[in-house]
């Protein structure tokens, strides 16, 4: 009798524990949710699902089942489901300091090396587009909608 007692307590501590671990995840889940809604605004660049990088042109974050317009490329908008969008890709910001170097390089190497400014671009990147802040997207977008 004493074994099916001590039996019946584990099975009560499981279900106690499942419970509580159900409602913190749901809980977490939810938040990241609502973060997500709020910070998903248009000019933003996403990833979504499935590998796509594009920026957001419209997206209702009330209406979940409303599809979300995203750019893709200049001009090139199309519509997603709103859970499509997996995550906000943030900006990170590019950090150059001092490189040190093992081993001695060769004089005549670095001599003969071009020196390219940071400002300038490669040839073959020259025609590619600029790359837009999500400000940039944003006055871009509304010029296009007050042209049509």
């Amino acid at each position: 009798m004493p074994m099916e007692f001590l039996l019946f307590g584990l099975l009560a501590v499981l279900l106690v524990f499942m419970i509580f671990n159900t409602r913190k995840r749901t809980k977490q889940m939810k938040a990241e949710q609502e973060e997500k809604a709020t910070k998903t605004v248009p000019g933003v660049k996403v990833l979504l699902q499935g590998g796509i990088y594009g920026t957001i042109v419209a997206y209702d974050p009330e209406d979940l089942d409303s599809p979300a317009l995203v750019e893709i490329a200049p001009g090139t908008i199309i519509e997603v489901h709103s859970q499509a969008i997996l995550r906000i890709v943030e900006p990170k910001d590019v950090v150059v300091e001092d490189a040190l170097v093992d081993a001695p390089a060769d004089e005549a190497q670095v001599a003969d090396a071009p020196v390219v400014a940071f400002d300038e671009r490669p040839a073959a990147a020259a025609d590619a587009p600029a790359i837009e802040t999500p400000e940039e997207t944003r006055a871009r977008l509304e010029r296009d909608a007050d042209d049509k």
